[in-house]
């Protein structure tokens, strides 16, 4: 339809009814199987009102929106009532102790957190066969989470079982979970996987390993992500760079990942003239088959039915179909499932498809009515769609909105079809054409590569994410901003206006958050960046571009930012104080695209399996790991570095106990131009002991005050080196009260400028009448707890 012609008129008669289908069942499992049981009744009220009124129209939309409530409705709340009435509720609420046979649903996906040790664990989703525990044993179903470690669970496949025991928990969320059980061994009894699965493992193991054979390792773990969510081979510094650029959706199966495979295979329909009933086969079996191939979890077949409806709209050229198809999907997907109601993935994925076939094509008719080119309008169009009726949603489960993610997704979009479709061929292959595979891969590299760098650049720039209230509060309210923003822009002197000013935005705010003025400021000796709770001191080197980083903070992305800004291309040498996640745990943005001599760790290597990942990411980086002992000195044209400490080195450290890992920390003085600056990690009161009794010469003009500004520190360590001036690294509003007040005040007792990272951002020392002189960047980071 040319665009100068009036659209047709959208039908949104089936709209109500999906909204009032999506409600009842919200208010089943948030509010209880009781107000949802009113709200049934008062639907079939309206029902049987709407049958005795003569208003045939009017009638027919408050019958449908109440069949369409009532049908969804009943099963949400009988399932609602079930789970309330579980037996296997109370003893989880109680606590007690359990051995479950589950059946899994989905893969088992990697937590964040780590569990004793430091071990990695999943979260497993399994629908419930029996249970014995609190005195009873019962038989039946119903839904259950396990918090597990990844050793022995992270390989099983949907549809296996398996027998676990552990303590059992309630469950806070509203999706039909009946209980929560949290296991420390390895799965028991476990039963063989459906053929099906073990087809789709097959397949997705081949897309892996073409991928490692032929990508380097950031595309290499993207590639599974994009096509079937498979996100194992990811790094974690890669992963949060995606969040932070708005990008996340990319690593997660989607309908657009179902809309560009049956697109192809429809566009090959087309090309070799085939009729419409076979291409309607065809796509179909094209479906079947990425269902089998991304495994058919809920998630899978959400996506799969949403993105049905997209090609349902685009090959029939129908607009006017597409409401009533998304409706009516919306409605069958929560009579399958009514915990899709909660979820926040199945919201996204209705929101992400209504704009791409509704709002969209809106935009890209004003954009070419303007003279934008059609390729480039189809472009913009999509991804801006995209991510204004979806933001409400990621800023309430994020709380921070992403201020770069429609320029992400729009340089992303171009290369998300290609390498989508390559790599689902790959997979195809895998198994009997080695070659074929390692061809489509090398395919798609150039794409992958890209997605790569564009979201390690967007996240990289400062001021990427604001922050933003979250929960469902902060999301209407955002919402409630965009729908005023796009009634607002109706009229031509806010959009006139509203140009203006992001106009002026771009001119003055962006250089500001990439390049801040003033800033490195000239002769800069030691700079404390602000990387949240966590620790990473940049030590220059004398150097131009070089310098020798202690510790590197606990995420990758806000150490390379702070090194980016002041133009380190190059490490001398990394020093990690210990074996602790907020100091080790952004190794990898350090060395990101810097070449490194040595990353260096103390004497105690605990905990053993930070030590590896330390030692992957040296090795990955073509870094050697080199070992710091008490009495070292190295030294740089502008820099000098001593070991302090530890004095006694213990033999052996119990990993689970802070306080006897943070006092392994390596306590170093560097010697600068501007003077003596004592570093002496997270070491705590026995340490400091320690090195006191052992009559350590602790002088330095000044004190990076240890572990963070807690109380676990001993007056007359902090008092010794005489230091005029002290650096606390700590994250803004910190969950564990750092930095205490009492240490502050003694410091501040004895005539020391006590300077704050989560007050101030970045701290550099630079030279001062009277010696070193602190000038802070700002826009400290807020703690991620927080968020």
């Amino acid at each position: 339809m040319p665009d100068d012609e009036p659209r047709p008129p959208l039908d949104a008669r089936l709209v109500p009814a999906a909204l009032a289908a999506w409600a009842v069942v919200l208010v089943a499992l948030s509010l209880g199987w009781g107000p949802g049981a009113l709200v049934v009744v008062l639907a079939l009220v309206g029902v049987a009102v709407a049958v005795v009124r003569r208003d045939r129209r009017w009638a027919a939309g408050v019958l449908a929106a109440g069949a369409c409530l009532v049908a969804v409705g009943v099963p949400a709340v009988v399932a609602a009532h079930q789970v309330a009435g579980h037996p296997l509720r109370t003893a989880a609420a109680a606590g007690s102790a359990a051995t479950v046979e589950v059946v899994l649903t989905d893969d088992p996906a990697p937590l964040r957190s780590s569990g004793p040790g430091g071990a990695p664990r999943v979260v497993v989703r399994a629908e419930l066969v029996s249970a014995q525990g609190g005195g009873g044993r019962w038989v039946g179903s119903g839904r259950v989470v396990l918090l597990a470690p990844a050793e022995g669970w992270a390989g099983l496949l949907p549809g296996q079982r398996a027998t676990a025991s552990g303590s059992l928990g309630s469950s806070t969320r509203a999706d039909l979970t009946v209980a929560v059980l949290r296991t420390r061994g390895p799965p028991r009894e476990v039963g063989p996987p459906p053929g099906a699965q073990l087809v789709a493992g097959d397949l997705r193991a081949g897309l892996r390993d073409a991928a490692r054979a032929v990508l380097a390792e950031d595309p290499a773990g993207l590639l599974p992500g994009l096509v079937v969510g498979d996100t194992s081979g990811l790094r974690p510094d890669l992963t949060d760079d995606f969040r932070t650029a708005g990008l996340t959706h990319l690593t997660a199966v989607s309908g657009s990942n179902v809309a560009f495979v049956l697109g192809a295979v429809l566009l090959l329909v087309r090309l070799v003239r085939l009729g419409p009933r076979t291409g309607a086969l065809l796509a179909v079996l094209a479906l079947v088959g990425f269902v089998v191939l991304a495994r058919p979890s809920p998630s899978v077949l959400r996506a799969g039915a949403m993105g049905s409806v997209v090609i349902l709209a685009l090959a029939l050229g129908r607009r006017r179909s597409v409401l009533p198809a998304l409706a009516a999907t919306v409605v069958v997907l929560l009579l399958a499932d009514p915990a899709l109601a909660t979820d926040a993935g199945f919201a996204l994925s209705v929101l992400a498809t209504g704009a791409l076939v509704l709002l969209a094509p809106v935009i890209v008719g004003k954009l070419r009515a303007r003279g934008v080119p059609p390729g480039f309008a189809e472009a913009l169009a999509v991804p801006v769609a995209a991510h204004v009726v979806t933001a409400p949603v990621v800023a309430g489960l994020s709380g921070e909105v992403s201020l770069v993610a429609v320029l992400a997704n729009l340089l992303a979009a171009p290369v998300v079809a290609p390498a989508t479709v390559l790599g689902v061929l790959a997979a195809l292959l895998a198994p009997w054409w080695t070659g074929g595979a390692h061809a489509a891969v090398w395919l798609a590299g150039p794409e992958v590569s890209w997605l790569v760098w564009v979201a390690r650049r967007c996240a990289g720039v400062d001021g990427a994410t604001i922050a933003w209230p979250g929960g469902v509060l902060g999301g209407l309210v955002l919402a409630g901003l965009v729908v005023l923003g796009l009634v607002a822009l109706r009229w031509r002197r806010v959009r006139l206006v509203s140009l203006a000013v992001a106009v002026g935005l771009l001119l003055v705010l962006v250089p500001t958050r990439v390049v801040p003025v003033g800033w490195p400021p000239p002769g800069w000796a030691v700079v404390a960046c602000d990387v949240g709770q966590g620790d990473a001191l940049v030590l220059a080197t004398g150097e131009p571009g070089r310098a020798v980083l202690v510790d590197a903070g606990p995420d990758p992305g806000p150490v390379d930012r702070c090194l980016a800004r002041l133009g380190v291309r190059s490490l001398a040498l990394v020093v990690l104080s210990h074996l602790h996640a907020d100091h080790v745990g952004g190794l990898g943005g350090a060395l990101r695209g810097r070449s490194t001599a040595a990353v260096a760790v103390g004497p105690v290597r605990e905990p053993a399996d930070t030590l590896a990942q330390v030692t992957a990411r040296a090795r990955e980086a073509g870094a050697a790991v080199v070992g710091m002992e008490r009495g070292a000195t190295l030294r740089w044209p502008g820099l000098a570095l001593e070991t302090l400490g530890p004095v006694h080195p213990a033999a052996h450290v119990d990993a689970d106990d802070g306080a006897e890992v943070n006092d392994t920390s390596l306590v170093l003085r560097a010697t600068t131009p501007l003077g003596r600056v004592l570093l002496p990690g997270d070491a705590e009161r026995s340490s400091q002991d320690a090195l006191l009794a052992a009559g350590t010469d602790l002088r330095a003009e000044v004190l990076k005050v240890p572990h963070h500004g807690s109380r676990s520190s001993l007056p007359a360590f902090l008092t010794a080196p005489g230091s005029r001036l002290a650096l606390v690294s700590v994250g803004q509003g910190n969950s564990y009260g750092h930095p205490n007040p009492s240490v502050m005040g003694l410091l501040a007792g004895t005539g020391a400028l006590v300077r704050r990272t989560d007050q101030s951002g970045d701290l550099a020392l630079v030279p001062g009448e009277r010696g070193p002189a602190v000038v802070a960047r700002g826009d400290p980071l807020p703690d991620p707890r927080k968020r």
